[in-house]
């Protein structure tokens, strides 16, 4: 601490936390030895179709835009933008111009731009918790103090906590929740800060893949104190471009583009967002639509399969991706997502999330059919935690008979779950699955999808006489696993 504390820098930067972003394909495949061509990421939120590169009818072609942009390698970028900026202005009309736009590397760029044409050392600023992250992040690097109303507390925010701050931000649809406000509150809201003086943040990066008639970019056109963000990262599946752009009054736009950093658009950026901006429809072109179209089908299916899952409580589906409520699950969040990453699958863990703790996940809504990859994998994950958990509840078994014998519990609570005076030595069926119908055990269909293995007719190991014999095999020297199948062998093939 005493050699950090000796670099030239604002003191309270010493407190910030690094923010973990990207490299998670490449971090699982070395980590679990998947080829990442085989990884299947739900963890992050991006058109479900793809880009639109790959759809002929969007009548783009990735290579003729990059061929046009190599030749401008050798030049600095037009720092005007004005290509750029006439193609946002069409894409989200309502009457915004080109004067209105604030181009930006990415939607990260655009926050701190604005926050460090607003914040002094100091100023309260509002994160309606929880939400993006990055927020927090920005308005800490330039000394803000950081105060955590909840997202539902938002429209009834009391005058004197809108008085002292200086930004209140608004994400809509909210990210991790999914949660999306309808214009006419974010349009109260805003009159509320203005009364107030306090600016009102509106990050919409999503709003293209989820409602864009519920957008206020027209507000922010000509009211000071209202900001819009936008990002063509999640509505064009295109995260390795970085590109998005703000929308401010025309004088508070002149400002922010006089502050911003100088050529922030490469030529390619440029290049590619101008085109993606200038699909003929704009934000109602064929491949926003048929996303948007795609997203409430299959997001509603995925939330329901979801729902499904014991412990798993699945949010509204609003955009392209769903917040999942664990809390009563048998895995925590970050145990859960290890399992999944195990098994290709990324799914993200809201731990960062501020006041979520380890009970929620957010999940991606992606094609029917990876959607349907995902459940399989939860339902992999589950099965195997509870083969763990019957090995574990059998060895304590095994300890507990050693020193006291056989018995009959009756304390579970779904006693007798057979049959009155069945004896319980054997909670977790030590042979499961043992996938033989002459137990009375029989395949059904899982409420996720799939089958699974029943043991709802099956006594056997419920009868003392049967328990003893298995238990006396499984009390042998000898490894666990070997000595079930002994006893399979030995008392159960027999009985059969």
């Amino acid at each position: 601490m005493s050699e950090q504390r000796s670099v030239p820098l604002r003191e309270h930067l010493l407190a910030l936390e690094p923010c973990r972003h990207g490299g998670l394909i490449q971090e699982t495949s070395e980590t679990y030895g998947i080829p990442e061509s085989e990884i299947l990421d739900f963890s992050a939120n991006f058109n479900p179709l793809g880009n639109p590169f790959e759809y002929p009818e969007s009548g783009l072609n990735f290579d003729d835009i990059l061929k046009k942009s190599l030749g401008k390698i050798l030049e600095y970028p037009d720092n005007r933008y004005l290509e750029f900026r006439e193609a946002a202005a069409r894409f989200v009309g309502l009457g915004i111009a080109p004067q209105n736009v604030i181009p930006g590397n990415g939607s990260t760029e655009i926050v701190r731009l604005l926050v460090e044409c607003v914040i002094e050392k100091g100023d309260t600023v509002l994160l309606p918790w929880p939400t993006f992250g990055e927020y927090e992040m920005q308005c800490r690097v330039m000394g803000a103090k950081i105060e955590y109303p909840r997202q539902d507390e938002v429209e009834t925010l009391p005058d004197e906590v809108l008085e002292k701050a200086k930004i209140l931000f608004i994400c809509n649809p909210n990210n991790p929740t999914g949660k999306l406000r309808t214009r006419e509150e974010i349009k109260a809201l805003a009159e509320r800060c203005r009364a107030h003086k306090t600016l009102l943040y509106v990050d919409e990066a999503f709003i293209e893949l989820s409602d864009p008639a519920q957008s206020v970019a027209d507000l922010a056109a000509s009211n000071d104190y209202v900001f819009v963000m936008r990002s063509l990262t999640k509505a064009f599946a295109i995260p390795g471009i970085r590109m998005g752009f703000g929308i401010a009054s025309p004088g508070m736009a002149e400002l922010l583009n006089t502050a911003r950093l100088s050529w922030n658009l490469g030529a390619v950026a440029n290049a590619v967002g101008t085109a993606l901006l200038n699909v003929e429809g704009g934000i109602d072109n064929p491949y926003l639509k048929k996303a948007r179209a795609m997203i409430r089908e299959d997001g509603e299916k995925l939330k329901a399969k979801l729902d499904r899952i014991r412990g798993f409580e699945a949010g509204e589906v609003n955009v392209n991706y769903i917040f999942v409520d664990i809390s009563k699950f048998m895995l925590d969040s970050s145990e859960l997502s290890a399992r999944m990453a195990a098994r290709g699958v990324l799914v993200r863990d809201c731990v960062s999330f501020h006041g979520l703790g380890k009970n929620y996940i957010r999940v991606a809504v992606r094609t029917a059919e990876e959607n349907d990859r995902l459940i399989a994998a939860l339902g992999d994950v589950i099965t195997q935690w509870g083969r763990e958990q019957a090995k574990h509840e059998l060895q304590n078994v095994i300890e507990k008979a050693a020193e006291e014998g056989i018995g009959g519990r009756k304390t579970c609570e779904y006693y007798p779950c057979h049959f009155e005076g069945q004896n319980c030595t054997f909670c977790f069926c030590p042979f499961y699955p043992c996938e033989n119908e002459r137990t009375g055990g029989k395949w059904i269909q899982s409420s996720r999808g799939g089958r699974v293995w029943s043991c709802v007719d099956c006594h056997l190991v419920h009868k003392t006489e049967i328990a003893q014999q298995v238990l006396d095999c499984l009390m042998q020297e000898g490894d666990t696993d070997e000595l079930v199948k002994v006893a399979w062998k030995k008392v159960m093939e027999p009985i059969l």
